[in-house]
């Protein structure tokens, strides 16, 4: 078998047996193949497709490229739950806690924020103490007794993929359909869980920039998920404006506190109240109106707080700053945005919202850079709000005072005024099972 006649095969609109995709990743995987190869497969794959069978096998091959977590000793209960990034997207503080307190086994890991969408392994070493990374028996052990452990991804989960998707990053190929869903898949499946939950996002903070496009994605994914024996749902969510109010990794910390408390009901409360429902619905086997019952009861009552106090805990983090928020280290400077004029938001660019987040220290560019856990910004208005002159747009928080000025540039260019109430577009597009 040669990688030259695969690529030809591709480029001329054949469909590749499994054997040859095999043969790809794991000879590109050992370093047998070249980049100039992988590029050509992956640009051919941009030209000519991939059929579900293509895709499914691709997503398998890279999942068994390294480690395959066992959870099988857990039976049916294990869920994980996959956000393709947003700008305030916190859920996954949310909802793990939530259907962790109703029997679910939630064994996560998840990754770092870079550029405008922010990492939940970055807000959770927000939290002191906090240890994002453990031996895998320890992991294992905490999943069966607390419910649910949050890890960064370790090294050799998947490490075809990125090792792949390092590739496609500079050679104009990260947007095939095909190997977006495989690079997703491929990293879920490694990870073990039986019933997976896709939160994919759309709109102007979104990687997918369309419904349709976000749709494409959604079923492609619940279908490749579905064949590699999995238990599936995608929800399709609004991220043309950011999520909740506060955009940064204590800062979001907060946020899901209140809402686990019952403090805020707004969008993100919305939001998490659907992924958390259809995560439930397939662990316990029940329809979405049982499990939403349950889940907002697991909110009302005060379980999901508790289980999130337990789970930090569990894993080396002070529980006091959970505990009363006011203890999370502040930024040494803030800002306010006063509005100059009078009427509605009529937009908000959510990927410029989060540069500018970034641009605070709330973020990083690069892999390398450093981030500041108490910098980011908080939203004193929303798309569809009214506004008066001299409200207050939003709150910038930094230790860097310079960073001021085009972080408030940015974020003034990211909305715009209206002199009547825009139409909002729903928080749930679809559902997808």
């Amino acid at each position: 078998m040669r990688m030259y006649d695969i690529i030809l095969k591709k480029r001329r609109g054949f469909e590749l047996s499994p054997e040859e995709i095999d043969f790809f990743v794991q000879g590109y995987t050992k370093g047998e193949i070249p980049d100039y190869q992988a590029s050509a497969f992956c640009m051919a794959v941009c030209y000519s497709g991939m059929t579900s069978a293509e895709t499914s096998a691709l997503t398998m091959s890279m999942a068994r490229s390294g480690d395959m977590i066992d959870l099988s000793g857990f039976g049916d209960l294990t869920v994980d739950k996959h956000s393709t990034g947003g700008v305030g997207d916190k859920t996954s503080l949310i909802i793990c806690p939530i259907v962790a307190s109703l029997g679910a086994k939630v064994a996560k890991m998840s990754g770092r924020g870079l550029g405008h969408t922010g990492g939940t392994v970055d807000k959770l070493e927000s939290i002191p103490g906090y240890k994002t990374s453990m031996a895998m028996a320890d992991f294992m052990k905490q999943v069966e007794t607390v419910g649910l452990a949050l890890i960064g991804q370790t090294g050799n989960l998947a490490p075809a993929d990125k090792k792949l998707y390092a590739l496609r990053d500079v050679t104009a190929t990260v947007d095939a359909i095909p190997l977006i869903t495989s690079s997703i898949m491929s990293k879920k499946i490694a990870a073990g869980s039986k019933n997976i939950v896709l939160d994919v996002k759309t709109g102007s903070g979104a990687f997918m920039k369309t419904l349709e496009d976000s749709t494409t994605l959604a079923e492609n994914m619940v279908c490749i998920g579905k064949a590699c024996g999995r238990n599936m749902t995608a929800v399709i969510t609004d991220m043309d404006t950011p999520l909740g109010y506060n955009i940064g990794n204590s800062l979001e910390v907060i946020e899901a506190v209140r809402i686990l408390r019952g403090e805020q009901q707004d969008d993100l409360y919305e939001v998490c109240v659907v992924l958390a429902t259809e995560m439930a619905a397939l662990v316990l086997g029940i329809d979405a109106n049982d499990a939403k019952a349950l889940v907002l009861d697991s909110i009302s009552s005060g379980k999901a707080y508790e289980k999130m106090l337990e789970w930090v805990a569990a894993q080396g983090g002070d529980t006091s700053v959970i505990k009363d928020t006011e203890l999370f280290r502040k930024s040494k400077h803030s800002l306010e945005i006063k509005a100059t004029e009078s009427g509605y938001i009529g937009s908000m660019n959510a990927e410029e919202i989060g540069k500018a987040a970034c641009l605070l220290g709330a973020g990083r560019v690069t892999k390398e850079d450093v981030i500041d856990p108490a910098a980011g910004l908080i939203l004193g208005k929303k798309k569809g709000d009214k506004v008066s002159v001299g409200d207050t747009l939003a709150t910038l928080l930094s230790d860097d005072e310079n960073s001021f000025e085009a972080a408030k540039n940015i974020f003034l260019g990211a909305i715009t005024f209206s002199e009547t109430k825009p139409e909002m577009p729903p928080l749930v597009a679809k559902i997808v099972r």
